[in-house]
Protein backbone atom coordinates (compact mmCIF):
# COMPACT_ATOMS: atom_id res chain seq x y z
CA UNK A 1 0.00 0.00 0.00
CA UNK A 2 1.38 3.41 -1.01
CA UNK A 3 0.30 6.04 1.51
CA UNK A 4 1.28 8.78 -0.92
CA UNK A 5 -2.01 8.20 -2.73
CA UNK A 6 -3.59 10.32 0.01
CA UNK A 7 -1.55 13.30 -1.17
CA UNK A 8 -3.51 13.25 -4.43
CA UNK A 9 -6.83 14.00 -2.74
CA UNK A 10 -7.63 17.61 -3.58
CA UNK A 11 -7.86 19.61 -0.39
CA UNK A 12 -6.41 22.78 1.04
CA UNK A 13 -4.42 23.81 4.09
CA UNK A 14 -5.62 26.13 6.83
CA UNK A 15 -4.64 27.81 10.07
CA UNK A 16 -7.44 27.07 12.53
CA UNK A 17 -7.68 29.64 15.34
CA UNK A 18 -9.68 29.83 18.55
CA UNK A 19 -9.83 31.83 21.77
CA UNK A 20 -10.85 30.78 25.26
CA UNK A 21 -10.76 33.37 28.04
CA UNK A 22 -7.65 35.44 27.36
CA UNK A 23 -5.81 32.61 25.56
CA UNK A 24 -5.44 32.55 21.77
CA UNK A 25 -4.20 29.53 19.85
CA UNK A 26 -3.97 28.11 16.36
CA UNK A 27 -2.97 24.95 14.52
CA UNK A 28 -2.60 23.69 10.96
CA UNK A 29 -5.39 21.52 9.55
CA UNK A 30 -6.12 20.10 6.10
CA UNK A 31 -9.74 19.12 6.66
CA UNK A 32 -12.13 22.00 6.04
CA UNK A 33 -14.86 22.34 3.45
CA UNK A 34 -18.29 23.70 2.71
CA UNK A 35 -21.08 21.24 3.46
CA UNK A 36 -24.18 23.32 2.63
CA UNK A 37 -24.69 26.66 0.89
CA UNK A 38 -28.18 27.51 2.20
CA UNK A 39 -27.64 27.99 5.06
CA UNK A 40 -23.90 28.42 4.61
CA UNK A 41 -22.14 25.76 6.69
CA UNK A 42 -18.62 24.38 6.79
CA UNK A 43 -17.03 21.39 8.46
CA UNK A 44 -13.62 21.00 10.06
CA UNK A 45 -12.06 17.86 11.50
CA UNK A 46 -9.54 18.29 14.32
CA UNK A 47 -7.30 15.85 16.17
CA UNK A 48 -8.36 15.56 19.81
CA UNK A 49 -4.71 15.94 20.89
CA UNK A 50 -4.66 19.53 19.61
CA UNK A 51 -5.15 22.28 22.18
CA UNK A 52 -7.22 24.19 19.61
CA UNK A 53 -9.64 21.24 19.52
CA UNK A 54 -10.40 21.64 23.22
CA UNK A 55 -10.87 25.40 22.89
CA UNK A 56 -13.40 24.97 20.07
CA UNK A 57 -15.23 22.24 21.95
CA UNK A 58 -15.62 24.60 24.93
CA UNK A 59 -16.37 27.88 23.12
CA UNK A 60 -18.11 26.73 19.93
CA UNK A 61 -16.36 29.31 17.75
CA UNK A 62 -13.38 29.32 15.40
CA UNK A 63 -11.77 31.00 12.41
CA UNK A 64 -10.03 29.31 9.52
CA UNK A 65 -7.43 31.22 7.50
CA UNK A 66 -7.02 29.71 4.05
CA UNK A 67 -3.34 29.30 3.20
CA UNK A 68 -2.14 30.48 -0.19
CA UNK A 69 0.79 29.50 -2.37
CA UNK A 70 2.65 32.50 -0.88
CA UNK A 71 2.79 30.77 2.53
CA UNK A 72 6.29 29.72 3.47
CA UNK A 73 7.43 26.83 5.62
CA UNK A 74 7.95 29.02 8.70
CA UNK A 75 4.18 29.49 8.94
CA UNK A 76 3.65 25.72 8.98
CA UNK A 77 6.43 25.28 11.52
CA UNK A 78 5.01 28.01 13.77
CA UNK A 79 1.43 26.75 13.88
CA UNK A 80 1.96 23.07 13.11
CA UNK A 81 5.07 21.83 14.89
CA UNK A 82 4.66 23.17 18.42
CA UNK A 83 1.86 22.83 20.93
CA UNK A 84 -0.27 25.67 22.26
CA UNK A 85 -0.32 23.82 25.59
CA UNK A 86 3.31 24.83 26.14
CA UNK A 87 3.87 27.78 23.74
CA UNK A 88 1.94 31.02 23.25
CA UNK A 89 1.88 31.07 19.46
CA UNK A 90 0.64 34.66 19.31
CA UNK A 91 2.90 36.30 21.90
CA UNK A 92 5.34 37.68 19.29
CA UNK A 93 3.32 36.98 16.16
CA UNK A 94 2.16 40.12 14.33
CA UNK A 95 0.79 38.84 10.99
CA UNK A 96 -2.75 38.61 12.32
CA UNK A 97 -5.86 40.65 13.05
CA UNK A 98 -9.02 40.06 15.02
CA UNK A 99 -12.28 39.48 13.17
CA UNK A 100 -15.71 40.57 14.38
CA UNK A 101 -15.98 37.48 16.61
CA UNK A 102 -12.83 38.49 18.53
CA UNK A 103 -10.66 35.66 17.18
CA UNK A 104 -7.44 36.06 15.26
CA UNK A 105 -7.07 35.33 11.57
CA UNK A 106 -3.74 35.18 9.74
CA UNK A 107 -2.93 38.00 7.31
CA UNK A 108 0.27 36.77 5.59
CA UNK A 109 0.44 33.70 3.38
CA UNK A 110 -3.35 33.51 3.30
CA UNK A 111 -6.02 34.53 0.81
CA UNK A 112 -9.24 34.45 2.88
CA UNK A 113 -10.64 33.81 6.32
CA UNK A 114 -13.96 32.41 7.53
CA UNK A 115 -15.51 32.83 10.98
CA UNK A 116 -17.90 30.13 12.14
CA UNK A 117 -20.09 28.98 15.04
CA UNK A 118 -20.38 25.28 15.87
CA UNK A 119 -23.83 23.73 15.45
CA UNK A 120 -23.02 20.02 15.64
CA UNK A 121 -20.15 17.73 16.61
CA UNK A 122 -19.41 14.20 15.43
CA UNK A 123 -17.02 11.97 17.40
CA UNK A 124 -14.63 10.21 15.01
CA UNK A 125 -12.47 8.49 17.61
CA UNK A 126 -9.10 10.25 17.31
CA UNK A 127 -10.74 13.37 15.82
CA UNK A 128 -13.87 15.47 16.16
CA UNK A 129 -15.79 16.84 13.20
CA UNK A 130 -17.35 20.23 13.87
CA UNK A 131 -20.24 21.35 11.63
CA UNK A 132 -20.52 25.12 11.85
CA UNK A 133 -22.55 28.03 10.55
CA UNK A 134 -20.57 30.70 8.71
CA UNK A 135 -20.89 34.06 10.49
CA UNK A 136 -18.36 36.19 8.61
CA UNK A 137 -15.69 35.91 5.90
CA UNK A 138 -13.46 38.05 3.73
CA UNK A 139 -11.01 37.75 0.83
CA UNK A 140 -7.49 38.92 1.72
CA UNK A 141 -5.62 38.32 -1.55
CA UNK A 142 -6.01 36.83 -5.02
CA UNK A 143 -3.19 34.31 -4.59
CA UNK A 144 -4.18 30.68 -5.34
CA UNK A 145 -4.94 28.46 -2.38
CA UNK A 146 -2.19 26.06 -1.35
CA UNK A 147 -3.24 22.45 -1.78
CA UNK A 148 -1.65 19.63 0.17
CA UNK A 149 0.02 18.48 -3.07
CA UNK A 150 1.49 21.98 -3.53
CA UNK A 151 2.79 21.92 0.04
CA UNK A 152 4.51 18.59 -0.61
CA UNK A 153 6.09 19.72 -3.89
CA UNK A 154 6.85 23.40 -3.35
CA UNK A 155 6.75 24.48 0.32
CA UNK A 156 8.11 21.63 2.42
CA UNK A 157 11.94 21.74 2.45
CA UNK A 158 13.80 19.08 0.50
CA UNK A 159 16.53 17.19 2.37
CA UNK A 160 20.13 17.63 1.34
CA UNK A 161 21.58 14.39 0.02
CA UNK A 162 24.77 13.43 1.81
CA UNK A 163 27.25 11.15 0.11
CA UNK A 164 27.66 7.83 1.84
CA UNK A 165 24.92 8.44 4.39
CA UNK A 166 21.46 6.95 4.68
CA UNK A 167 18.80 9.61 5.15
CA UNK A 168 15.19 9.19 6.28
CA UNK A 169 12.75 12.06 5.71
CA UNK A 170 9.47 12.77 7.48
CA UNK A 171 6.83 12.93 4.75
CA UNK A 172 4.76 15.36 6.85
CA UNK A 173 7.23 18.10 7.84
CA UNK A 174 10.49 17.25 6.05
CA UNK A 175 12.61 16.54 9.16
CA UNK A 176 15.69 14.46 8.27
CA UNK A 177 17.09 11.58 10.32
CA UNK A 178 20.52 10.17 9.47
CA UNK A 179 21.26 6.50 10.10
CA UNK A 180 21.32 3.13 8.43
CA UNK A 181 18.07 2.11 10.11
CA UNK A 182 15.24 4.24 11.47
CA UNK A 183 14.17 2.93 14.90
CA UNK A 184 10.66 1.47 14.79
CA UNK A 185 9.62 3.59 17.76
CA UNK A 186 11.12 6.83 16.40
CA UNK A 187 8.89 9.91 16.66
CA UNK A 188 9.56 13.03 14.60
CA UNK A 189 10.82 15.75 16.98
CA UNK A 190 9.09 18.45 14.91
CA UNK A 191 5.62 17.19 14.03
CA UNK A 192 5.41 14.14 16.35
CA UNK A 193 4.54 11.70 13.56
CA UNK A 194 5.76 8.08 13.89
CA UNK A 195 8.44 6.17 11.99
CA UNK A 196 5.80 4.89 9.55
CA UNK A 197 5.58 8.43 8.12
CA UNK A 198 9.29 8.49 7.19
CA UNK A 199 10.73 7.54 3.81
CA UNK A 200 14.25 6.53 2.84
CA UNK A 201 15.55 9.15 0.40
CA UNK A 202 19.26 8.28 -0.01
CA UNK A 203 21.90 5.85 1.03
Amino acid sequence: MDKKAMYNLSYGLFVLTARQGDKDNGCIINTAGQVTSTPNRISITVNKDNFTHDMIRETGRFNISILSEKADFSLFRHFGFQSGRTVDKFVDYSACERSANGLYYITEGTNSYISARVEQTIDLGTHTMFIAAVEDMDVLSREPSATYAYYQSSIKPKPEKKAGKTVWRCTVCGYVYEGEELPADFVCPLCKHPASDFEKVSG
